[in-house]
């Protein structure tokens, strides 16, 4: 399906990897010039690169720039003054106890997690509005609606996005700028991948395998009993780019493989 997005420009941050990179690579596939952002300059040349080599019509560049640092974005918007699709990736969790989440730990979470994305959405929103066209996309997690408890400081600020999408959203009235938040399930990450093979170091298991023994163990209450791929949730974001879904307006969209139950 052709999502009409040839030639439009998109800024997805953190995408030298995991779902950010699905994310990059699915809209280069439908003409997106994409800007790749991460810390690492290298990673985001290389990935950059990989983009260009698969898709050479389009024109993919370097956004190297730590979007926590108030001066790296200023520079990112000085370089990048105008964009058609913001997506609001970027974001750091890990497991963590309640008792051992002092204060620093939750003042780090909101500003990496929240006020970098809630930067980089009050420069390109006014601009979005001027031209009438628009996409910002924040990528949350079922955490955001359904806290496992495992982490907290992370889990707030997931919930954080929800609220902040639907308050930029009001104010998109009457207008082709739509924002929106995606919330995935458990994603098969790098991260994810690494830290299954090392739960079952039997070399006769297959991932497969380990995977469904994972998620039976751990997570039965996913319908599908497998991780998200990323490819997934990045074709399920072109979608929400595109002019087709023009009527998703500050709308949570789960994709969470059936995990948060539903009450009607």
């Amino acid at each position: 399906m052709d999502m009409g997005l040839n030639n439009k420009t998109a800024l997805i941050t953190g995408s030298t990897k995991g779902i950010g990179k699905a994310i990059a690579v699915e809209l280069a596939k439908e003409g997106v010039h994409v800007l790749i952002n991460g810390r690492n300059n290298e990673e985001v040349e290389r990935t950059v690169n990989e983009i260009k080599s698969a898709f050479p019509a389009t024109s993919p560049q370097n956004a190297t720039a730590d979007i926590v640092d108030m001066g790296q974005r200023e520079a990112l918007f000085e370089k990048y003054p105008n964009i058609d699709i913001l997506i609001n990736n970027m974001g750091i969790y890990e497991i963590m106890k309640y008792e051992d989440a002092h204060d620093e730990v939750w003042e780090k979470y909101f500003r990496t997690n929240v006020l970098a994305a809630n930067g980089l959405s009050k420069f390109y929103l006014p601009k979005m509005l001027k031209k009438d066209y628009g996409r910002i996309i924040f990528i949350a997690s079922e955490e955001a609606i359904m806290p496992s408890g495992l982490m907290p400081q992370y889990g707030m600020t997931k919930s954080m996005l929800l609220s902040l999408s639907k308050s930029l959203s009001k104010l998109t009235v009457g207008t082709e700028v739509t924002v929106n938040t995606i919330m995935p399930g458990p994603t098969l990450s790098e991260k994810v991948h690494q830290i299954i093979e090392g739960m079952y170091p039997d070399e006769d298991m297959t991932f497969s395998e380990k995977e469904k023994t994972f998620m039976t163990t751990n997570l039965p209450q996913s319908e599908i009993q497998r991780f998200i791929k990323p490819i997934e949730i990045g074709r399920l974001t072109a979608f929400i780019c595109s002019p087709y879904a023009s009527a998703f307006k500050g709308s949570p969209i789960r994709m969470d493989g059936g995990m948060v139950p539903t009450i009607y």
